[in-house]
């Protein structure tokens, strides 16, 4: 079984939920990790799990324009310049619900907003026609450029364990009821 963590960051904390997510995967299956920029939109045979995340802006996945804002708060030193998740999601083929999916994103802990970039981006899977193997999940910072709230990569790292389990006990069913 192969995974894909596809996502977008700004100021470097989906990144760390990004790679906390993949570590937790590695643990059951091989995992390929992509920055949005450099992530072919195209989703390969060989691949059983997609897993995309984004940070939350303006209570939804960022546009152009929030985009701008967040690389203006950042001094331009973003890890994501070019489109985001919402953009990449537009593009994606090779969408099945042979392909199971799962998605991420990170906001502001305090005040819980309404809106996450995850609902919107689990949506668009499944409009895709990927499966969805577990609800969307959210990852909070202490603030619009973080850091992370203490403990966040620990669960977001657990998450992924969740779900190369969750991949494992469905590949092993399918096994049995093949055999």
């Amino acid at each position: 079984m192969r995974a894909r963590v596809v996502y977008e960051s700004m100021f470097g904390n989906t990144q760390a939920i990004a790679q906390a997510v993949a570590d937790g995967l590695a643990e059951s299956m091989s995992v390929d990790l992509e920055e949005i920029g450099s992530a072919a939109t195209d989703v390969a045979a060989d691949v059983s799990l997609l897993v995309v995340g984004g940070p939350t802006h303006a209570f939804g996945m960022s546009r152009e324009r929030t985009r701008e804002s967040a690389a203006v708060q950042a001094a331009g030193d973003v890890v994501s310049t070019g489109d985001g998740l919402r953009e990449w999601l537009g593009a994606v083929t090779g969408g099945s619900h042979a392909v199971a999916a799962a998605a991420f994103d990170t906001r502001i802990d305090k005040p819980r907003v309404p809106g996450s970039a995850a609902h919107g981006a689990q949506k668009r899977l499944r409009r895709l026609g990927f499966r969805m193997v577990v609800p969307a999940a959210s990852f909070y910072v202490t603030d619009t450029s973080g850091p992370l709230v203490d403990g966040e990569r620990e669960r977001a790292r657990s998450w992924g364990e969740l779900l190369g389990s969750t991949m494992a006990t469905e590949e092993e069913s399918a096994h049995t009821l093949r055999d």
